[in-house]
């Protein structure tokens, strides 16, 4: 029988498109008079976030054109970064469903399932659009079906190591929180935050 985190890392491609759209709703909120406020992100502001996000859309987009990603982060593009990320994001769920998913992404000098790589992408996808919702005043949970995937994804991308560089420390929820709450809580975010205004 497959556990339920086995179970999410078969979800590939059709859960980081559910990832994807969730943050894309977020986008529609983001302005040019947003740009610099600060995010959940330590020490980031939107518009660093949004280049981070373009980054990493480009990288998933890569293993799904090229079957490997390049370690090499590209100057920040010009331009509306929100633009640039909702396009970013509709080449990569192209890119994903048009051709059949390569089984294997090499990675620098290491080689990942696919289901590995799009269920990082997807965690990493989804709580970034929280951030954005955050940054521009808006409380958007995270939708608790997904939520609930992708909280049983996250100890496997989210380690000991990842803390408190990448993420936060674990946050403490009550345990009748809800599927986004854990998630948020579980990568350093603290889901009662009040949406900066």
């Amino acid at each position: 029988m497959i556990d339920q985190g086995a179970a999410a890392l078969l979800g590939g491609v059709g859960l980081l498109e559910r990832a994807v759209n969730y943050t894309l709703g977020s986008l529609h909120l983001v302005t040019a008079a947003r740009l610099p406020r600060p995010t959940p992100c330590q020490d980031w502001t939107l518009h660093e976030l949004l280049a981070h996000m373009d980054d990493s859309l480009r990288a998933l987009s890569e293993a799904a054109d090229l079957g490997q990603v390049g370690l090499d982060v590209p100057a920040p593009g010009r331009g509306d970064p929100v633009t640039a990320l909702k396009n970013r994001a509709c080449h990569l769920l192209a890119a994903w469903c048009a051709a059949e998913a390569p089984g294997a992404v090499e990675v620098g000098d290491r080689t990942l399932t696919t289901g590995i790589l799009t269920g990082a992408g997807a965690v990493e996808v989804a709580v970034h659009g929280w951030d954005v919702a955050q940054a521009c005043g808006d409380r958007r949970p995270i939708p608790e079906p997904l939520a609930e995937e992708l909280l049983e994804l996250a100890p496997f991308f989210v380690t000991g190591e990842d803390r408190p560089v990448r993420f936060g420390p674990p946050r403490r929820v009550s345990p009748l929180a809800g599927a986004s709450d854990r998630l948020l809580a579980f990568v350093g975010r603290d889901p009662d935050r009040q949406p900066n205004c």
